[in-house]
């Protein structure tokens, strides 16, 4: 919940931003934990969501634009 609160706050920048240091992390940890397994694997879910997240805002951002 917390997240969604702050993700609404930021500008469209800084949610590309965001969006693009999430899909890094998130391609860094697959690739850690197809080498060695993570201590908690978790991350890389809580990863992909927040990804999923920053993705869903832009998109309403963009259907609000076009209104």
């Amino acid at each position: 919940m917390k997240n969604e609160i702050v993700l609404k706050e930021l500008s469209t920048a800084e949610l590309k931003e965001k969006l693009d240091t999430e899909r890094a992390n998130y391609q860094k940890m697959i690739m850690s934990h197809a080498v060695s397994p993570l201590e908690n694997p978790n991350k890389i879910k809580e990863s992909r969501k927040n990804i999923a997240r920053c993705l869903t805002e832009l998109r309403a951002r963009e259907i609000a634009d076009q209104k």
